[in-house]
């Protein structure tokens, strides 16, 4: 746990670089490099304490010591130089390790002001090393400044989200574990920590043996392309006990180098922008794409062991997105490693991104074992959805987790499960018929299971038939007093000419109320809309089925596709189920229906002239002449 005296001191350190470096990753590793610095000067002296030698301040380096750095004989100009030369030339050095090697490498001082830096090497100075754990999680709150690396579509994932997944796919303590785009390790610290809980007697870890604890160090792997990150990686890890951590500067996209290489848990948030102009990656990928997002989660899946698992962040294009490489991801996905899909709240990276997200949990040998997928939405995730991010009571994320535990012991055990508000299940078969092999659990709303009706339950295409609108824009039309239905609740604009004669159902196409079903008594212009007709009234009364489609208008609202703006196509109702009662009972509920449509309207009459005598009676008071 972070105590407040090491978090102020991190915020001391920042707010001493702010003046002089304003970019958060620059900050972080000015930090992190003098912590380093810090960390070998007090390795050296302990040792001389113990009656040893230094180990890495020795030879010509030993002029770069810390002590020599804060020798009172030396001026704030000469710490500079001897600072910023100790950092630049520490990679070299042939007493340091390999890991402490890489941390320095292309290390510099970026700004030349003796104040500023003899103000942040006194707050450095304060930083001791005798529990690393501390030290540790000191660091992991130094990495939560970073924040996004916006250009490369990189945002850091929150640590409860990191847990919430770590926890789901349990990473066992002689399982091999990577992560193919680490960032700065939190997945894969996570895992670690989560193993050393599970194998924890009184103190943590203590059920390891030492040889167990040395082959789960040797297990846990991680690739980034950027040396920048693979830096503050490194030392996340060995300030978590990693004295060598594995961790490369490798580009998971377009080398070939570690293809080979299979793993029992693959944990990731991989980037999710492509540059422009898309990747070129090499042939040995499943799904031919030149798109970030797809590429990793090819990847991924198909480096996993034949029990493997993996839970991957992704971006909403991998749930719905329409083009080939999506949809044969997608297929792929189902057919042999997806067993659950889980919804974010939209505000999960803000302040960063209010990009929209999902959690895939992919499982080899539990998708052998059952023919469904599950899915779970999760509403709240115990933060608020601001740019805050406080902490709040509402919490969906330890329910999910029962539920999800709950599904696969069902699976396991090959016992029944039961369906709850956390947790819905998906035919397999159901999601691969479809044209789109969409992932959001909203476009299966439509496959209700009705087995309790007293009436058949059909596919509405069977009954009915869909025609588009015609195309027409504002300066096309001809004023006239036909209504021009163009995507919203209400006319657009009138016209002289119709093309519905009337009796007609129409549902808008696109624009925020894309997916709304009207009735028409009076002939209309259809436009950015289409029309929905009964295809036999002998079988399927038209007003029947109008009723039937706005009973379900919030589910229809979930067919909508298209971020930016949304739409509802006719090809959306693939699969969309109705009731069909015979004619005589269709009728009896159209005239009910009707009958409380008027009641209704007699009831709105009445509110508003019981408002508008209160109102009267309020102005009165005021002095302010009725209405009449």
């Amino acid at each position: 746990m972070l105590d407040q005296q090491t978090k102020k001191r991190i915020d001391d350190c920042r707010n001493i670089l702010v003046g002089k470096i304003t970019d958060p990753k620059s900050q972080v590793e000015q930090i992190t490099i003098a912590l380093i610095y810090k960390f070998m000067d007090d390795m050296d002296t302990e040792s001389i304490e113990m009656g040893g030698v230094p180990t890495y301040f020795v030879g010509e380096y030993e002029r770069y010591s810390w002590k020599n750095i804060f020798s009172p004989r030396i001026g704030g100009d000469e710490m500079l130089s001897l600072y910023g030369e100790g950092m630049v030339k520490m990679n070299l050095n042939p007493s340091l390790p390999q890991l402490f090697r890489d941390i320095f490498k292309n290390a510099y001082l970026p700004y030349r002001d003796p104040e500023t830096l003899k103000l942040f090497l006194k707050t450095i100075n304060e930083f001791k090393y005798d529990h690393s754990e501390k030290l540790g999680d000191a660091f992991e709150y130094l990495l939560s400044v970073l924040g996004s690396q916006g250009d490369a579509g990189q945002f850091r994932t929150p640590r409860h989200i990191i847990d919430f997944i770590v926890e789901i796919i349990n990473p066992k303590k002689n399982e091999s574990f990577m992560d193919p785009a680490c960032g700065t390790s939190g997945f894969l610290i996570s895992g670690y920590k989560h193993i050393l809980k599970n194998n924890t007697n009184k103190t943590n870890g203590d059920k390891l043996t030492p040889d167990e604890r040395k082959k789960l160090i040797q297990n846990i792997t991680g690739f980034d392309i950027s040396p920048d990150m693979v830096r503050l990686s490194l030392v996340n890890l060995f300030l978590h006990g990693f004295t060598n951590p594995k961790v490369y500067e490798y580009d998971t996209l377009t080398s070939e180098d570690r293809w080979n290489e299979y793993y029992d848990v693959i944990l990731a948030n991989p980037p999710f922008m492509s540059p422009k102009g898309g990747i070129r990656p090499h042939k040995r990928f499943g799904v031919e794409s030149n798109r970030a997002e797809v590429l990793f989660v090819d990847y991924i899946m198909e480096h996993l062991t034949p029990k493997g698992r993996a839970g991957i962040v992704v971006p909403e294009g991998i749930i719905n997105q329409q083009g080939l490489s999506y949809k044969s991801l997608r297929k792929s996905l189902v057919e042999k490693y997806l067993v659950g899909v889980i919804s974010l709240p939209r505000g999960v990276f803000l302040p960063y991104s209010a990009v929209k997200t999902f959690i895939l949990i992919l499982d080899k040998d539990i998708s052998k074992k059952t023919d469904s997928i599950f899915f779970c939405k999760v509403n709240n995730d115990g933060r608020e959805l601001g740019s805050q991010r406080l902490e709040i009571k509402e919490n969906d994320l330890p329910t999910i987790k029962s539920s999800i535990n709950l599904f696969y012991n069902s699976v396991i055990n090959k016992t029944d499960f039961h369906e709850n508000d956390s947790i819905k299940l998906i035919s397999k078969d159901d999601i691969l018929l479809t044209k789109e092999i969409d992932l959001n659990l909203d476009k299966y709303d439509k496959l209700k299971n009705y087995d309790n009706s007293i009436y058949p339950i059909e596919d509405i295409n069977k009954h009915v038939n869909f025609k588009r609108g015609t195309s027409i824009t504002k300066r096309d039309v001809t004023e006239g007093d036909i209504p021009v239905i163009a995507g919203g609740q209400t006319p657009a604009y009138f016209h002289n000419e119709y093309n519905r004669i009337g009796q007609t159902i129409t549902i808008s196409s696109s624009g925020a109320y894309s997916g709304f079903v009207n009735f028409f008594e009076r002939p209309i212009f259809a436009s950015d809309c289409f029309t929905v007709e009964p295809k036999n009234e002998s079988v399927l009364r038209k007003k029947f089925l109008f009723y039937l489609l706005k009973s379900r208008q919030n589910e229809i609202y979930k067919l909508q596709v298209g971020a930016g703006q949304p739409h509802v196509y006719p090809k959306s109702f693939v699969g969309f189920q109705i009731p069909i009662p015979p004619i005589d009972i269709q009728e009896s509920l159209i005239d009910t229906f009707e009958k409380i449509n008027t009641e209704n309207e007699e009831l709105n009459k009445l509110i508003f002239q019981n408002n508008l005598k209160i109102s009267n009676i309020i102005n009165s008071i005021w002095g302010i002449e009725n209405d009449k």
